[in-house]
């Protein structure tokens, strides 16, 4: 079972259909929209969606006793996956709208795309994505393919080792992060085609 975290922000409804969509139950992997901490910690994976504010999505885990869980589901080894505003929660602090504490569980700082007559923020639509190949999630996903994008921060990791896949808009950012058995994508892949529900399916694989 894979919980998908409900915190009051985010597509979770598309989430949930693009997993039935690579046929998750097949592979052992049925999910759940939950806010129920004893589902989320019973769960064999966690995907952390998201859209809209940084510190409104703190602020509303904290409000739900969902940071603790989402903590120790990280400690105990279990997969996570955050998505756009998910992916950026699982960092330090963001300076969206002021500084905010993240879940700290990656290293980083959460940064805004800086405007300009040739950049236009919020990044959005379709953007290359360049990786290596190197990690469970990006298997069967060619390097350089198109995922969609909508967002108007990125992250930094402190380390750039948790980089696994990178995409341009201005400057070069992380799209694609890891650190154990968390793993991020700044793009929607429930949005994305194909490619996007390849990474979906092997997040699944990754929970089986």
């Amino acid at each position: 079972m894979i919980a998908i975290v409900d915190y009051g922000l985010g597509n979770l409804r598309s989430v949930q259909c693009a997993l039935r969509r690579v046929g998750a139950e097949r592979i052992g992997a049925e999910s759940i929209i939950t806010s129920d901490a004893d589902e989320i910690s019973g769960a064999d994976g966690v995907i952390l969606p998201g859209v809209g504010a940084f510190w409104r999505a703190m602020e509303n885990l904290r409000e739900l006793g969902l940071t603790k869980v989402v903590l120790e589901s990280v400690r105990n080894g279990k997969p996570l996956l955050g998505i756009c505003l998910g992916m950026q929660l699982l960092f330090s602090e963001s300076d969206e709208h002021g500084r905010h504490d993240g879940l700290g569980i990656i290293p980083g700082k959460v940064k805004r795309f800086v405007e300009s007559p040739s950049l236009k923020i919020p990044h959005m639509g379709w953007n290359e994505v360049r990786h290596q190949d190197l990690s469970p999630l990006l298997i069967a996903v060619k390097d350089e393919e198109f995922f969609y994008f909508a967002h108007s921060y990125y992250v930094v990791p402190d380390e750039p080792a948790a980089v696994i896949g990178s995409t341009d808009y201005g400057l070069t950012f992380a799209s694609v992060v890891q650190s154990g058995n968390v793993f991020g994508v700044q793009f929607h892949p429930e949005r994305s085609g194909l490619d996007g529900l390849t990474i979906l399916e092997n997040f699944c694989a990754i929970c089986a």
